[in-house]
């Protein structure tokens, strides 16, 4: 469909406000707060702005700071993007990896000694889209290396052959493990959508960088997973499964919903098979659909449903994950409801959760109005991937 020329002007307008929310805004409170002077990164900064010295380390952090920084770097050149994500890679391989068992460990005491050793498969699979983004981006053999080394532990620890898909976690011998939740929020299953939505991610960076074939079928076969057996006739993903693949829960998701509907078509276009991406488009729209029962008319995107239960908190990534599946909408299939609704989306997250004072963005609005301080501005889940990646994905596709 013929994109009009208001369109592409207002896309362009959104373009270069992001690209100044990414360059002005969100990266620079990573670089200037959260390094360590000796390498590294802190733990956190709660939502008082307050820095947490002796907080934990995450893998998920660090990995998301790898893969933020190292996609900047490839977008925009700026040498210390590059600086950002080598740090966050050293502090990876030096500290995170399991030298002996393989995997990484889910988090670090703040002088980096391991704290938690469990094997999350959610982690792992960020570390390796962190690292094959950075070989992407300027490439780095060591950071493929690694990635390579990590596709095949989950490989030959979580890959179900009987049944397909990915088991949850593991302790650090990759042994079967009592709690495999990813978040006190989450149910106790042993597969999630989340962890398979982010495996379906890593994949298709590394793919994107490593042709191999077996990693062709997997990728494949993730997107098979996502069609047949994560997504329910209604469009909504399903979130949590028993190893037979059967889901007791009603929730809906809208977040990932929307973020589902662009990263299952980008993992389609990478791998390049016309019946899939065929396929894929007319899913991807069904997703992006069903994610449209949680926005609201002031153009934010509410949290999820529970059973009867709505929770209308308005998270930071939501927001930026439907900013970028709206746009998909449009860019993709010229849907200019989907423009619409990125900008509106737009135009709400820079009132409501942009700390226009003190940078990146706050954690929620929270249903009564009032911005939520109690949660992290950065932090074990506070990363700049989301809202970066959103910043970096229009730049990238206004820019084509």
């Amino acid at each position: 469909m013929q994109k009009t020329s208001a369109e592409l002007l207002a896309s362009q307008a959104l373009a270069s406000q992001v690209r100044r929310d990414l360059t002005e805004n969100i990266l620079p409170y990573w670089i200037k707060k959260m390094c360590k002077p000796e390498g590294g990164f802190y733990g956190g900064i709660d939502g008082e702005e307050t820095l947490q010295p002796e907080a934990p380390v995450g893998n998920i952090m660090t990995a998301r700071i790898l893969w933020t920084f190292a996609s900047a770097y490839r977008l925009l050149g700026n040498k210390e993007y590059l600086e950002m994500a080598i740090r966050a890679k050293d502090l990876l391989i030096s500290k995170f990896y399991d030298t002996e068992f393989g995997g990484t460990y889910w988090s670090l005491n703040a002088d980096y000694t391991p704290l938690d050793t469990k094997k999350q498969i959610y982690a792992i699979a960020f570390t390796i889209y962190g690292l094959a983004e950075l070989n992407r981006a300027c490439g780095d053999e060591e950071a493929l290396e690694y990635a390579i080394k990590l596709f095949h532990s989950i490989e030959e620890h979580s890959f179900d052959t009987d049944k397909d898909g990915y088991f949850e976690a593991f302790t650090r011998e990759w042994n079967m493990i009592e709690d495999m939740r990813l978040s006190e929020k989450d149910a106790n299953e042993s597969k999630t959508m989340n962890t398979h939505l982010h495996v379906l991610e890593a994949y298709t960076c590394l793919y994107r960088v490593w042709k191999d074939e077996l990693l062709e079928k997997r990728l494949r076969g993730l997107i098979e997973v996502f069609e047949n057996k994560i997504l329910a006739p209604d469009g909504h993903l399903k979130l949590f499964f028993d190893n037979d693949w059967n889901c007791n829960y009603d929730i809906f998701s809208y977040g990932h919903d929307i973020e589902a509907s662009w990263l299952i078509h980008e993992a389609a276009l990478v791998l390049g098979d016309a019946d899939v991406l065929a396929r894929m488009n007319t899913l991807v729209p069904l997703v992006a659909d069903a994610a449209s029962q949680g926005f609201t008319p002031e153009g934010g995107m509410i949290y999820e449903k529970k059973d009867d239960h709505l929770d209308k908190e308005m998270h930071w990534w939501v927001q930026a994950e439907s900013i970028v599946g709206y746009f998909n909408l449009w860019d993709h299939f010229g849907a200019q409801e989907g423009l619409e609704n990125a900008l509106m989306c737009w135009e709400f997250t820079k009132k409501n959760i942009i700390d226009h004072e003190n940078g990146e963005w706050f954690w929620s609005l929270l249903p009564d109005g009032s911005v939520n301080r109690k949660d992290d501005k950065a932090g074990f889940w506070k990363c700049p991937y989301h809202n970066g990646r959103m910043c970096m994905e229009i730049i990238e596709r206004v820019a084509r």
